[in-house]
């Protein structure tokens, strides 16, 4: 059966701003990536670049938002950093991210799915690596708030 990225976090915000943390560039890029080209739009670009650089290397470019409505949803293709680059960013369909957001008081609940990973012990190992990341990234969002 092919594994499943499900995490839940609760951040010290607004859902407002929680959704500009993943939409607006200058909020993503205080805890997620260092640069990043990002259209809000159905079809507009997700891409976020850590090594801006060299922008073809762990990098989304090329993804795509597939679902947005402002504060509740957003969804995303997702690309993988250079080691697992040669089979997770050459895969149909690359993994994906739904992200969505929920207001609890004066909190926000994060839900993020990230799917589409495949059964084989190389997408596993992948798929790990990428749990690991979103964790660690998590724990940087939340600590914007505090």
């Amino acid at each position: 059966m092919d594994k499943v990225i499900n995490l839940t976090e609760t951040v010290c915000c607004s859902v407002a701003e929680a959704f500009q943390c993943f939409t607006d560039v200058r909020r993503v890029c205080q805890w997620l990536t260092l640069e990043a080209n990002i259209t809000p739009q159905v079809a507009g670009e997700y891409e976020l670049f850590w090594d801006p650089e060299n922008k073809n290397i762990n990098s989304t470019i090329g993804c795509k938002i597939t679902a947005i409505s402002k504060n509740q949803l957003l969804a995303f293709e997702w690309k993988s950093p250079v080691m697992f680059k040669s089979f997770a960013n050459t895969g149909d369909p690359l993994t994906h991210v739904v992200v969505s957001f929920h207001s609890l008081g004066d909190k926000t609940v994060i839900h993020l799915i990230h799917s589409g990973w495949r059964a084989s012990p190389e997408w596993q190992e992948a798929c790990a690596w990428q749990q690991r990341a979103w964790e660690t990234a998590f724990d940087n969002l939340k600590s914007m708030f505090f």
